[in-house]
């Protein structure tokens, strides 16, 4: 910008001298000679055609030869005379003024006009230097803001403090004893994961896990949300990446708790963000630089592992899942159990805990605390059921995702999901567990597949529907998104793997491929129906079902 502005100055200051050149030269060029009157029609009358030009300027008249230029006064010559005698000897030029006085005002005119202009781009350089020189201060400010945010936390949270998460705890317990006893597994060269990934919606506790993480290994926790490192200048995001894994490498072990990391973990296709990347190409570096069992252990939460990009999930870096998933029934006691302690209450804790379901930590937490504000309001010694029932709505219509069931839709939900379960163990798909309140039915397999793993996990899809429709003639829209998942299926089936006979694949195969699998799960589920019913009431009771558990009913018939 400022070589851009001297430059301009350059041409403005280059034309300036220019025509202040010209004006000079033309009002003090040497002066013509005046004349008398006689010597002036002897020039004008003669005959010898010595003149070649007349030029009336008053108060002048000025006669230019071959030689010379003369002027006289323009009063001293009749106009009409020199006119009609010009003829073809000489040219006149006529002017009703004189131009010498407006060359002077042009000139003086162009001089102001001039440096006005000098004064603005004076004025432009020093409004430029000004801010140039406050965002040099903001960024050094910002700097020094994002020095102050990283600093190491004593968690006073432990699993004590959380309820529920059974699997959970059992899963992260090997991270606890790696930043307890690093020395252990060095010794026996085991390499740790650098990073864990907590996955599941929002308000499930996975914030409260890694603090309970941290406070059972009694490590610093260094807590960040993914959001507070894209910064407005681009290379902040990425130097304040830098310090906070530096600051954790020097107080190892420690923990690193990158929250909501979507924000910068977003697969980098289609629109980018310049700033975002860099961010997150910094994070890929720093774990990547990781020395093993370097006592830095990684943790990060997202919403929405399908959006995160693939080099944050390959080995070396979040190569572990830890997927948190809304409470059953077993949990929900266990929170509310958790949050009631230390009030006064008589709340029935099961009862309350039957009718939220869908409720995550968060909502539970703000369901009592809510109550206890209920019964200070009518100057109540106790928390009662009641008062829990009489803010639930309230709660309710201030959490719109949290799904909740009517003891129909309960009913009709265990029976789809019982018979999802039943069909997939008895068609030996692996699963870790199927719930009234899960959304979707995610088997775990392996790279390679074929043409009967992927037909058994299209039956497992349609097997929910089949058995609701059977026992209530009637077809219902929570098999929505598991329909929806069983079309992609086969089409995958039979036009991205090509598993037919002819390589060139119809509409017509995909649809006989849905049929012959809803005929032959049709079939399955009359002669398991036994089964489906005990798994159907084992989920209205725990709202949950393992394969283990499923495996151990379908034995107990058999």
């Amino acid at each position: 910008m400022w070589q851009t502005t001297s430059k301009n100055t350059k041409i403005i200051l280059a034309s300036f001298f220019l025509l202040l050149g010209i004006l000079l030269y033309s009002n003090f060029k040497k002066s013509p000679e005046l004349i008398s009157k006689n010597r002036a029609e002897s020039l004008l009358f003669n005959r010898d055609n010595s003149l070649k030009k007349v030029m009336v300027k008053p108060p002048y008249i000025y006669l230019t030869t071959e030689s010379a230029t003369y002027k006289i006064a323009a009063d001293a010559i009749e106009k009409e005379k020199l006119f009609s005698n010009s003829k073809d000897k000489y040219l006149v030029e006529y002017y009703e003024e004189s131009t010498e006085t407006m060359d002077m005002i042009l000139f003086v005119l162009l001089l102001f006009i001039m440096l006005y202009v000098l004064y603005i781009m004076r004025e432009s350089r020093a409004t430029q230097t000004k801010l140039i020189e406050k965002q040099k201060h903001e960024a050094a400010k910002q700097q020094d803001i994002g020095k102050l945010n990283i600093v190491a936390q004593r968690s006073a949270i432990d699993f004590s403090d959380v309820a529920g998460l059974k699997d959970v705890k059992e899963e992260l317990d090997e991270i606890i004893d790696f930043l307890r006893n690093p020395d252990k597994y060095r010794e026996h060269g085991i390499r740790l994961p650098k990073g864990v990934l907590l996955v599941g919606p929002p308000g499930v506790g996975k914030t409260l896990v890694a603090k309970a993480v941290a406070g059972e290994a009694n490590v610093p926790f260094f807590y960040q949300s993914a959001a507070s490192f894209v910064q407005i200048y681009v290379g902040m995001g990425a130097k304040r990446v830098s310090e906070l894994f530096a600051k954790a490498k020097e107080m190892a072990p420690s923990i690193i708790f990158i929250d909501e990391l979507d924000a910068v973990g977003k697969s980098r296709g289609g629109q980018s963000n310049e700033e975002r990347e860099a961010t997150l190409n910094q994070l890929l570096t720093e774990m990547d630089g990781f020395e093993e069992s370097s006592g830095v252990m990684v943790i990060a939460a997202s919403n929405k592992i399908e959006v995160l990009d693939e080099a944050l999930l390959r080995a070396g870096r979040f190569d572990r899942r830890v997927h948190i998933g809304l409470p059953d029934f077993g949990e929900r006691v266990s929170t509310l159990n958790l949050y009631l302690k230390g009030k006064k209450h008589n709340v029935n804790v099961k009862c309350i805990a039957n009718m939220t379901i869908g409720f995550n930590s968060a909502a539970l937490a703000t369901l009592v605390n809510e109550a206890a504000l209920y019964t200070l309001r009518l100057n109540k010694e106790f928390i009662e059921t009641i008062d829990v029932e009489s803010v639930k709505e309230k709660v309710l219509l201030g959490k719109h995702k949290i799904k909740t069931y009517s003891d129909e839709e309960r009913k009709i939900q265990s029976l789809y999901q019982a018979a999802k379960a039943v069909t997939a163990s008895w068609l030996e798909v692996e699963y870790e567990k199927v719930g009234i309140v899960s959304s979707s039915f995610i088997p775990h397999h392996n790279e390679i597949l074929s043409k009967t793993v992927l037909e058994n996990e299209l039956k497992v899809l349609l097997a929910g529907r089949i058995a609701t429709q059977k026992v209530y003639s009637e077809l219902f829209s929570n098999a929505k998104e598991d329909i929806k998942l069983a079309k992609l299926l086969s089409h995958k089936i039979i036009e991205e793997f090509a598993m037919t006979e002819e390589y060139f694949a119809s509409p017509h195969q995909v649809q006989e491929l849905l049929e012959n699998a809803n005929d032959e799960v049709t079939s399955l589920l009359s002669k398991l129906a036994l089964v489906v019913e005990n798994v159907s009431n084992y989920l209205l009771e725990n709202e949950s079902i393992t394969a283990t558990e499923t495996k151990r009913i379908i034995d107990d018939l058999f």
